[in-house]
């Protein structure tokens, strides 16, 4: 094993492999900066509003859902409209094995790893067999299918009421220390989510997801595994989405599919994406912060008008920063640090 400092980097050598850390203010400056607020920001909240704590949890989880969702639109070149589907999986999968087993939170996110792992193999196959419109449809339609499920079987699933009697996430006895605790574990797996992407994005596996973007067939002539990247885009994801649902479950100790499976649930998560800043995994972070901030003001200040003006301000949004809110950034800042990824299908 060999370490060598260069002036913009650290380089570790062990027998065959490499790894490489850059060091230079440019690469780690504006990172550190903004997790450093990420983390302080609760705990500002914490002493002067803890009533704030549960809208910092939503806008971690959010963001949590669509940077996944991000990688899964950029590996597989398609726009999967049901991603609460692997949500709900994983927090009735968790909420099942809560009530009826006794499970607390640590076997219940395994059983929740686990059925988003069968379910992402189990439909991966459609972003390989389907394209376009009927991608599309087909992702739109498995979460309201699921709905009706559960109306179907309500002596599994309780229906509109849902499951509960769950075990809880975290469980002190102090309920202003148990949010803030949650939202510090909210915020973790937000950013665990966001490095594993960031890496991703950052490595050789990168280029292949590009060129799968740009023309599958050229892609496939020029050696990359299409089938393979597609499959493993779809998968982890699921995964990563069924972790969400188990949280879900135990910070609420109930889960409801009629609160997940909606296309209401559906629209915030793309609202999260797109206002971030169209499939930007730093994007996703000021979008899950701004929608759940917005939403919480427009309640505060309209009550029950906010329903309705809510969907017309992310409209205007939309339509005046095409870029999103992340693309505001990279306008001053117009180094790339990042491969730009553009889907096309």
């Amino acid at each position: 094993m060999e370490l060598e400092v260069k002036r913009e980097k650290l380089v570790l050598r062990a027998g065959t492999q490499k790894f490489e850390w850059h060091i230079e203010p440019r690469y780690w400056r504006m990172p550190a900066i903004w997790i450093s607020l990420l983390f302080v920001l609760p705990i500002v909240i914490y002493f002067v509003n803890p009533s704030l704590l549960p809208t910092i949890i939503d806008a971690n989880l959010l963001a949590a859902i669509a940077i996944p969702l991000g990688w899964m639109t950029i590996g597989t070149g398609r726009m999967n409209f049901g991603p609460q589907f692997y949500i709900a999986a994983g927090g009735y999968a968790a909420a099942l094995c809560s009530i009826h087993l006794g499970w607390g939170p640590a076997p219940t996110l395994l059983v929740a790893l686990l059925t988003g792992l069968f379910f992402g193999i189990l439909m991966s196959p459609l972003s390989i067999i389907a394209g376009g419109l009927y991608y599309t449809l087909l992702t739109l339609l498995f979460p309201l299918v699921f709905l009706e499920v559960t109306f179907i079987y309500t002596d599994i699933f309780k229906g509109d009421v849902g499951l509960f009697g769950i075990l809880p996430l975290i469980s002190i006895g102090n309920f202003t220390l148990n949010q803030f605790l949650i939202c510090m574990l909210a915020l973790i797996i937000m950013l665990i989510y966001l490095l594993i992407v960031d890496k991703l994005l950052r490595s050789k596996f990168a280029p292949q997801m590009s060129a799968i973007n740009d023309d599958e067939e050229v892609a496939e002539a020029m050696g990359v595994n299409v089938k393979k990247v597609k499959i493993i885009s779809f998968t982890i994801p699921a995964v990563m989405m069924a972790v969400i649902g188990w949280f879900y479950a135990h910070y609420y100790g109930t889960f409801a599919g009629i609160t997940y499976l909606p296309l209401a649930f559906m629209l915030k998560i793309l609202m999260v994406s797109m206002i971030g800043g169209r499939v930007q995994i730093y994007g996703n972070v000021i979008g899950g912060y701004f929608i759940a901030g917005l939403e919480l003001a427009l309640i505060m200040v309209l009550g029950d008008y906010s329903s309705v003006v809510f969907p017309i301000i992310l409209l205007v949004l939309l339509l005046t920063l095409p870029e999103g809110l992340f693309g505001l950034y990279r306008k001053r800042r117009y180094r790339e640090y990042l491969p730009t990824l553009h889907v096309r299908r």
